[in-house]
């Protein structure tokens, strides 16, 4: 009878979830997810990897500033990231910028961007909280404002003379960049397209406001 107590004692805990990352820390992580997001799974031998959402360390990118921003975000995280450049192509030059974290540092980053992700896209998704911080109040439109300018360097451009569109895969990303839209007092517009979703915002006054709010200060 008095084994009982010991040996539920003895039972393995299950693991308290991890802390929510501090504002500056999530500001980061969520920009690099959304860039991962933004981009399809690298190839490798003709074909495309894809070890979950972040890739096994690895992201793609066909912008130079795109590569710039998401290795001055790891590093800020204190993350390592190696970078190669690939050129190709005769009348139509292009350039793929290959980023990879080495493999000793790949579960924290998964692990970070993850917490990022959720903790962000919750942030963004959920409604008005009343009686909100004041940190939180200031914060939401700056992770809105992060998730469009990762959409705005590594998505893919869809510009028409009435609007200005992002193209992407990942419809988690598009419902996140409508919502982040509308906290930056910009109407967006989100429609299935061919194997892709685009999110539109109007030209004039509203895409001003959506570039100016993703511009790095």
């Amino acid at each position: 009878m008095l084994s009982e107590p010991t040996s539920l004692l003895d039972r393995p805990r299950p693991s308290s979830p991890a802390p929510p990352l501090d504002w500056l820390t999530l500001a980061d992580a969520f920009e690099v997810a959304c860039l991962v997001r933004c981009t399809p799974p690298p190839a490798a031998a003709g074909r495309r990897l894809d070890a979950g959402p972040y890739r096994g360390g690895i992201a793609e990118f066909n912008r130079e500033d795109a590569a710039h921003r998401m290795r001055q975000l790891l590093r800020r995280l204190d993350l390592p990231v190696e970078h190669e450049l690939s050129t190709g192509g005769l009348r139509r030059r292009y350039e793929l910028h290959r980023l990879s974290v080495p493999g000793e540092h790949r579960s924290a980053y998964a692990n970070l961007l993850t917490a990022g992700w959720r903790q962000g896209r919750r942030e963004l998704l959920g409604g008005p909280v009343p009686g909100a911080s004041t940190a939180r109040r200031l914060w939401r439109p700056r992770l809105a404002a992060s998730a469009w300018r990762a959409a705005l360097l590594a998505g893919g451009r869809h510009v028409r003379r009435h609007c200005l569109g992002i193209r992407l895969a990942d419809r988690d990303l598009a419902a996140v960049l409508v919502r982040g839209a509308a906290l930056l007092d910009v109407p967006a517009v989100l429609r299935p397209g061919s194997g892709c979703f685009l999110v539109s915002v109007p030209n004039g006054e509203h895409r001003a406001r959506i570039t100016e709010s993703a511009r790095l200060g």
